[in-house]
């Protein structure tokens, strides 16, 4: 069950946007990100189980407490919980835009009413499904619905590889008229010289790579209760439970990347899914597809609130009472809550994804471990290979974090420029 859950923890909308971001690097550069990504991340993971050892604490808060006091505490618990909330809207995003999709195609009817209203079937979704998955005490019970929202993602990679195969690039120009009902405008791939895939590329959406990738492969907060939890607890048995994970989700997240980017190479969207909507308006797999998708990223998101609501009121909040039933329940419909309004009232998560995964993401995965891992571990000394090479990933992800940040920004200014201009000339 522990790989499921932490395969479950890594798996998310990310994979939505692989596509996109190879076709904003190109296939080698992606590639070699992508390696580079997972590499670093299981290094974390491994300083961040050495540290917890050494530190004597399971709590990622309470490891920041114990190397810096009261600023590393919330740190950490900032990182935390910026990542999981930008986590947990994102599936809620998906929940919002594809869910009356799918109640449209059902109803063979494309009337606006309550019932496939975005806004309305977040609100439900979270009531119905996620509240109750959220309030179980031991994370344990979510391995079941890990396992099958992994199934779901399976299904999904599969379908994009299957699609590769049916869609021709360039489209005819009779292909949309295959399709039922069209509303939507076909995507622009009737050029021939579009479809020959790139293997470097390096444009104004390329800074967006490396946060994207950062933010896919974050599972770290979920680690150490996952640690806590493991039948016959050793690091070891947890770093092979981690390395297992990580290897699963390498290779659905290059196969997602890979073939949806070489079905509509320049021409992919952020969201993969969304894609495919502009060649069809109705396609029974697709439909399974959304349907599966929206299976998984609801059953994710309690995988991910847990590292929020459980240790925040058993280690920080209410750290010498015993657990309480009205406390976490108050706890998590808070945050909850929170993440919903996220949802319904912010008008786009891109720019959020850029942000928190060159932010918390970066944080989470770069700075935090290696600085706990520097400053708690006290048997080495800052002379070995193993400080120095702490110290080298420390600083690797300052650079990483601060460059992805200004060019990030330097991309919203560049944009909210040329929307001025735009508006200028009309």
């Amino acid at each position: 069950m522990s790989v499921f859950n932490l395969g479950n923890a890594i798996m998310g909308s990310g994979i939505l946007g692989l596509a996109y971001a190879m076709a904003n690097t190109g296939i080698a550069m992606f590639v070699i990100l992508l390696v580079a990504v997972a590499i670093f991340s299981l290094y974390s993971v491994h300083l961040l189980l050495k540290t917890a050892n050494e530190g004597g604490s399971l709590v990622y808060e309470q490891l920041g407490y114990k190397a810096f006091g009261i600023p590393g505490k919330l740190a950490a618990s900032c990182c935390i919980t910026m990542q999981n909330f930008g986590a947990m809207a994102s599936y809620l995003y998906i929940v919002k835009y594809e869910l009356p999709i799918v109640i449209k195609a059902f109803l063979d009817s494309n009337n606006n009413s309550w019932y496939t209203n975005g806004d309305y079937l977040v609100l439900i979704v979270t009531v119905a499904i996620i509240l109750p998955l959220s309030l179980l005490k031991n994370l344990g019970y979510l391995g079941y619905t890990s396992g099958f929202s992994l199934l779901c993602m399976v299904f999904f990679v599969i379908v994009v590889i299957y699609k590769k195969f049916q869609i021709p690039c360039p489209l005819p120009e009779n292909f949309i008229n295959i399709t039922v009902n069209v509303s939507q405008p076909q995507v622009n791939t009737t050029d021939e010289e579009c479809c020959k895939p790139k293997y470097f590329i390096f444009n104004s959406q390329t800074v967006y790579a490396v946060p994207i990738l950062t933010f896919a492969f974050v599972c770290h907060p979920a680690i150490l209760p996952m640690y806590e939890e493991l039948k016959d607890r050793s690091r070891r048995k947890m770093q092979n439970v981690a390395n297992v994970s990580f290897l699963g989700m390498f290779v659905m997240y290059l196969l997602a990347a890979l073939f949806g980017y070489l079905t509509f190479n320049e021409a992919v969207e952020p969201e993969l899914l969304h894609t495919y909507s502009k060649v069809y308006s109705f396609d029974v797999v697709l439909l399974i597809v959304r349907f599966a998708v929206l299976i998984a990223v609801t059953l994710t998101v309690p995988v991910v609130l847990f590292p929020v609501s459980i240790p925040a009121h058993l280690q920080l909040l209410c750290a010498s009472k015993d657990f309480s039933w009205p406390r976490h329940i108050c706890i998590t419909v808070a945050l909850l809550v929170c993440v919903n309004i996220l949802v319904i009232f912010v008008p786009t998560i891109r720019d959020i994804f850029g942000f928190i995964g060159a932010s918390a993401a970066a944080m989470l995965i770069f700075i935090l471990p290696s600085a706990f891992y520097i400053k708690l571990v006290k048997k080495e000394s800052m002379k070995s290979v193993q400080k120095i090479g702490a110290t080298l990933f420390l600083i690797m992800g300052f650079m990483v974090m601060i460059s992805s940040m200004a060019l990030i920004i330097a991309d919203w200014i560049h944009n909210a420029g040329s929307s001025d201009e735009h508006a200028d000339g009309h």
